[in-house]
């Protein structure tokens, strides 16, 4: 499980939306995985960045995948329900609060509006298997998520995030967690302030 909440780290989310919203641009089908996705508080922060950066026709086009490997918690439900505890939204501006949020039926709760909920999609998944949920991916986002693994694992998590990614696709990572060097050659970075890379390679 990452810990994570609403607009955590904005700055590098944005940076990764703008990338790859050029790189993908004319692409009928453009698939994001957020890897590592808990509660789903960073899947619903991407998809409202990429709402905001993409006209309707672009968005409609937009699938995230969405990851995390603790059923016992029903991490699945929650995301795919989209019900948070308002107190949990004050980081949020808002305007994207009064766009992207709706009452729920719970009291002091609001749900996603079903334009974001429809482009997510909930799987189970473990990342330390070391194999990808699918391939052609022009982002992967994962945060909050390496500083549990040990170093080796690491570098087996980012090549299994290389081969899933599509040629020239990005990688968002942790500010704190650097790249390991088995892996370095196999993405350049494109922001000097952030852990933004495009793959390099096939």
């Amino acid at each position: 499980m990452a810990f994570t909440f609403f607009m955590r780290d904005q700055p590098t989310l944005e940076y990764a939306a703008d990338h790859m919203i050029n790189y993908a641009s004319g692409r009928s089908r453009i698939k994001i995985w957020d890897a590592g996705c808990a509660l789903g508080q960073e899947t619903y922060t991407i998809a409202m960045i990429f709402a905001e950066k993409m006209n309707q026709f672009g968005f409609k086009n937009l699938r995230i995948d969405a990851t995390d490997y603790d059923s016992a918690n029903n991490f699945g439900e929650v995301v795919t329900n989209a019900v948070y505890p308002t107190d949990e939204l004050q980081r949020t501006p808002a305007n994207l609060l009064g766009k992207y949020f709706e009452p729920a039926d719970k009291s002091d709760h609001l749900r996603v509006v079903d334009q974001l909920r429809s482009r997510v999609f909930f799987q189970y998944h473990d990342l330390l298997s070391f194999k990808p949920i699918g391939q052609d991916y022009c982002l992967v986002v994962c945060k909050n998520v390496m500083l549990h693994f040990q170093y080796p694992e690491r570098v087996e998590v980012f090549k299994m995030f290389h081969k899933a990614l599509a040629p020239g696709g990005y990688l968002a990572n942790e500010n704190t967690q650097k790249l390991p060097t088995e892996v370095a050659h196999l993405f350049a970075q494109v922001v000097p302030d952030a852990q933004v890379y495009r793959k390099v390679g096939e």
